[in-house]
């Protein structure tokens, strides 16, 4: 996995180097006029940095963390920058992928990834229950966080019923 994160890494000057041309192509007062074209891509590029970050640390990547790999600014007064529902639509794309990362984990006889999976997700769950979604693409991504909750805790789950969550756990009261 290090390695496959530090090609990944390698990735992201390209990438840099792709948003420094986008950033010349309009006036830095129109992102908005402009945003459509690159929203997508943008918080594609968000979901791989934060898997990226994820998989080497197992924390939650920063908007402004982003923002620097990417090579473009996190604050909008700047110009070209990260708008936060960007950001946000990446980090949740980031939980569906941990949650086939939990069931794919389980197959490869990696039992204790989803337990840590299931304590990032409900996390994340609850940070994202704070804010005051409208009725927008962003809310419907959000309304589809409680399904990966769901299969995530469905794994969780089975690794209890067949005892190995405690091997994952390194045994209760030290039992193996």
């Amino acid at each position: 996995v290090p390695k496959k994160c530090q090609k990944a890494r390698e990735h992201f000057g390209t990438v840099r180097t792709q948003m420094e041309s986008l950033k010349t192509k309009f006036p830095a007062d129109q992102y908005y006029r402009f945003h459509e074209h690159w929203r997508f891509v943008l918080q594609r590029l968000v979901f791989l940095a934060a898997f990226v970050v994820y998989l080497e640390s197992e924390m939650l990547v920063t908007r402004e963390a982003v923002a620097e790999i990417l090579g473009i600014e996190a604050d909008r007064e700047r110009g070209f920058h990260l708008d936060i529902e960007d950001y946000l639509s990446g980090v949740l794309t980031l939980a569906s992928e941990l949650a086939r990362l939990a069931v794919n984990s389980v197959t490869a006889g990696d039992y204790s990834r989803p337990l840590r999976i299931s304590t990032f997700i409900n996390e994340l769950d609850s940070g994202f229950r704070l804010l005051n979604l409208k009725n927008d693409s962003l809310r419907k991504r959000y309304d589809g966080l409680k399904y990966d909750v769901k299969k995530i805790e469905e794994v969780v789950y089975d690794l209890s019923i067949r005892g190995l969550n405690k091997e994952a756990a390194g045994g209760v009261g030290g039992e193996k």
